[in-house]
C-alpha cells in the first residue's frame, strides 16, 4: 500500500493494487502499518463503521463535526465510482480554505483519511455507488454540521450543478462565512488536540 499526503494538512490518500481473476476482485483498502507510517500513529480505535449507497448524481456534504470531541474518518468506495472531496474548514489551519478531489473507484482500492474537523463531501458518478466509513466516534445528530456546497468561496467544481441530488439539509446549509460568523467551524488547535487524543 502507498500513502500520499494531500494538500490539506493531516489528510492522506492510501492506494494499493487490486487482484482480479475469474472469481472476481480482491483488494485491501486499509493497511495498519502503512497508515501508522504515514500519519505517525496507529489508526484510531474504531467506534463506528457506516456505509451509504447512492445513485449517479447524488451529492452528499459538505459534512463535518466540531472538536471537541470531533470525529476522524477513514473512507473508501466499496462499489461504483465517486469524486471524493476533502475540504479544510479548520479555522487557523495552515491549509484553511483548500480542498482536494480524489476519484475513488470500487475496482481500485483507494482510501482517504480525514483528520478531525476536516470537511467531507462526495459526488456519486455511477448508480449503486457504495461508500464505506470507519469512524473514531459514534453518530450524535446535534454534532453533525454541514456547509453549503454551492458556496463560491469553497470553489467546488463538479458537474451537474443545481441538478445534483442533495438532501434538504445540505441545500439549506450555511456558507463558510455564515458558519464562521456563528462560531460553527472547527478550530484548528482544538482539532490537533483531538487528533493527539486518538493516539492514546
Amino acid at each position: 500500500m502507498r500513502a500520499r499526503e494531500l494538500a490539506i494538512e493531516g489528510a492522506f490518500e492510501f492506494s494499493t493494487t487490486s487482484f482480479a481473476d475469474e472469481r472476481g476482485m480482491f483488494g485491501t483498502p486499509l493497511d495498519g502499518d502503512t497508515f501508522a507510517d504515514a500519519v505517525g500513529r496507529p489508526l484510531f480505535p474504531v467506534r463506528q463503521a457506516s456505509g451509504s449507497t447512492s445513485r449517479r448524481g447524488v451529492f452528499r456534504g459538505v459534512h463535518y463535526t466540531m472538536a471537541p470531541p470531533g470525529r476522524a474518518k477513514y473512507v473508501w468506495c466499496a462499489h461504483g465510482r465517486c469524486r471524493d472531496i476533502v475540504i479544510d474548514i479548520r479555522v487557523g489551519s495552515p491549509t484553511y480554505g483548500r480542498h482536494e478531489v480524489i476519484e475513488l473507484d470500487g475496482d481500485c482500492p483507494r482510501a482517504v483519511y480525514f483528520p478531525t474537523g476536516v470537511g467531507h463531501a462526495f459526488l456519486a458518478l455511477e448508480d449503486d455507488t457504495v461508500m464505506s466509513y470507519l469512524l473514531s466516534g459514534t453518530y450524535v445528530p446535534e454534532q453533525e454540521l454541514a456547509l453549503d456546497p454551492f458556496d463560491p468561496v469553497l470553489g467546488l467544481d463538479f458537474p451537474g450543478g443545481p441538478d445534483l441530488v442533495l438532501s434538504e439539509r445540505d441545500r439549506a446549509a450555511p456558507t463558510l462565512a455564515e458558519a464562521r460568523r456563528k462560531g460553527l467551524l472547527p478550530v484548528y488547535a482544538d482539532c490537533v488536540r483531538a487528533e493527539k487524543n486518538l493516539a492514546t
